[in-house]
């Protein structure tokens, strides 16, 4: 029996069209080459046979774009750099005003700095550039052992036409003179066609040949010189006792300040005239000038203002004068000399009998700091500055260092300084303790404006003189006024009932009478000490300098001192 099976009228039936085409051998993967696609982020398709030198081709080309792209970054980066820099104030400044904070900064400073014009060359070739157009900046020029005359030319290159400072300056030391010497002459030979802009010269040699060889080339005018310094620091060669040419060809009508030291110049009074600052030293073996020499060169200079004296060898004692000097001299200056601007004195080792008889032919009414140093006896100084006290003497300073003079002469003379802020008093063994009893004393005050006290190697003075000296000075209510805190209380206790009751009076009393009554409550105590100095002072032991610092903001204390530097036990 056999067995059909039946089918379904669905298999007779046409197939429909599908989308997908036949596959023909033309269109086979495996013969279709196609490059990677790089739009999206889908991986790039690669079959086993596509070229491997083509696929090479395209990551080379995409590193050339990257590598182009960076290039751009960069570049955009470099710009945008820039851009936020210039937004920085300091680019926006004229150059003018940037050159001005340039010259403020380096020449505005006492000490200056060498390395800070180079420096600012160094932040940016901007600042460079106005740093080179700035003549002001390389217009202090110096030849030393540290500074070479290459680079005192190529300042004076850079200085164009502006005035100069020019300083020459080579220490005492006797080793190679020839070679100092060279260099001293070469400096002026290059400093010498700008003489007419030089505003201020120093000259610092070890010998007076050096400077003779220096000086002989200042031969032109200086219009514009207005300060000349010249220091010799060894003056024993005598060979060399005449003065060279007249310097500057005697044409300084700005010179103001002058500061000589062993430099015989013939005491020429072309180079000192109208001066406002004289310091003299350094002269020996008769170089020294007469006192109407003296004389002479400060009435020409009415309008004084510093006038210094120091190392006057030949002038230490009365036996260097004759005993008629005095006399006679006086007789030929017996014009006083008025020096109405002269506001500093000082006087180191320059005779007592030359200091005198200048003290004695001039008036100082508006002089502020006097130095006294190395004179032997002061006293008959002392009485000349009371007698210019009983017109006008706002001195302010006074210095006495290594000096003999009358106590009672001082105190007299301090009576009459009520404007004196600073004492100083070095290695003076005439201040004894009656000195500061009479500073403590309120009957009157004497300088109540007093607030510096140096009394460096001043062994005279007892402790307990110096206690009651600052504790006089300290404001009103101090407790160190008082024996103990029970009297400061009592006294704190008194002064809040005073003034309880004053307010309670509607101050219906006059001045006069609150004052007659309550004379502390009005009447202005003296200033307190700001500093003292008992340096050298043995007789101050530790607990005492700790004690002064309770009340004194600075003290000083430095033990003395052997030859060699060495602390010296007391």
């Amino acid at each position: 029996m056999s067995v059909y099976h039946r089918v379904p009228p669905s298999s007779f039936a046409p197939r429909r069209a599908t989308s997908h085409p036949p596959v023909h051998q033309d269109h086979h993967p495996a013969y279709t080459q196609k490059l990677p696609s790089v739009e999206g982020n889908a991986p790039p398709r690669c079959h086993p046979s596509a070229s491997i030198p083509r696929l090479r081709e395209a990551i080379n080309s995409l590193d050339s774009k990257m590598a182009s792209l960076m290039s751009q970054r960069h570049e955009l980066e470099t710009h945008l750099e820039q851009a936020v820099r210039l937004q920085s104030p300091i680019h926006r400044l004229p150059n003018e005003l940037l050159a001005s904070i340039f010259v403020l900064g380096v020449l505005g400073i006492r000490d200056e700095n060498p390395v800070m014009v180079p420096t600012l060359m160094l932040v940016c070739h901007y600042w460079e550039e106005v740093v080179l157009d700035t003549p002001v900046l390389w217009s202090k020029i110096s030849v030393s052992p540290h500074d070479s005359l290459e680079k005192a030319r190529r300042k004076l290159s850079r200085s164009k036409s502006c005035p100069l400072d020019v300083s020459i300056s080579f220490g005492p030391r006797l080793e190679h003179l020839n070679t100092v010497t060279e260099q001293v002459i070469h400096a002026m030979d290059l400093f010498r066609p700008a003489l007419w802009r030089t505003r201020s010269f120093s000259l610092s040699v070890p010998t007076r040949p050096q400077a003779h060889a220096a000086l002989s080339r200042c031969q032109e005018d200086a219009p514009l010189l207005e300060s000349l310094t010249i220091q010799i620091y060894r003056s024993q060669d005598d060979h060399y006792s005449s003065p060279p040419l007249p310097l500057f060809r005697g044409h300084t009508p700005r010179l103001r300040s002058c500061s000589l030291t062993s430099f015989n110049f013939g005491w020429d009074t072309r180079l000192v005239s109208r001066l406002r600052v004289l310091k003299l030293g350094g002269y020996f073996n008769g170089f020294v000038p007469s006192p109407s020499t003296l004389l002479g060169i400060l009435r020409l200079c009415p309008e004084l203002e510093e006038f210094a004296l120091r190392n006057m060898s030949d002038v230490d004692s009365d036996s260097c004068y004759p005993p008629s000097f005095q006399e006679i001299d006086s007789s030929k200056t017996s014009k006083t000399v008025r020096l109405p601007r002269l506001s500093k004195i000082s006087f180191y080792y320059s005779g007592i009998v030359f200091t005198r008889q200048i003290m004695n032919q001039i008036t100082f009414p508006n002089l502020e700091s006097l130095e006294m140093c190395y004179l032997e006896n002061v006293t008959p100084i002392l009485q000349l500055l009371y007698t210019q006290s009983l017109t006008r003497l706002p001195l302010q300073s006074l210095r006495i260092e290594s000096c003999f003079f009358n106590e009672p002469k001082l105190v007299t003379l301090l009576r009459k300084l009520p404007s004196i802020t600073s004492l100083e008093l070095v290695d003076v063994e005439d201040a004894s303790s009656n000195l500061l009893t009479s500073l403590s004393s309120s009957q009157p005050w004497i300088c109540p404006k007093l607030d510096t006290v140096t009394l460096d190697g001043c062994t005279s003075l007892d402790w307990d003189s110096l206690r009651t000296f600052v504790e006089s000075r300290l404001p009103v209510n101090s407790y160190p006024r008082y024996q103990d805190a029970r009297a400061f209380r009592s006294a704190q206790a008194a002064t809040k009932t005073i003034s309880a009751s004053a307010v309670a009076a509607g101050y219906s009393r006059s001045s006069k009478s609150r004052s007659a009554q309550h004379p502390q409550a009005v009447l202005p105590g003296p200033r307190r000490i700001r500093s003292i100095d008992v340096t050298r002072c043995s007789q101050i032991s530790k607990e005492m300098v700790q004690w002064l610092r309770m009340y004194i903001p600075e003290v000083k204390c430095e033990p003395a001192k052997g030859v060699w530097g060495e602390p010296m036990m007391p």
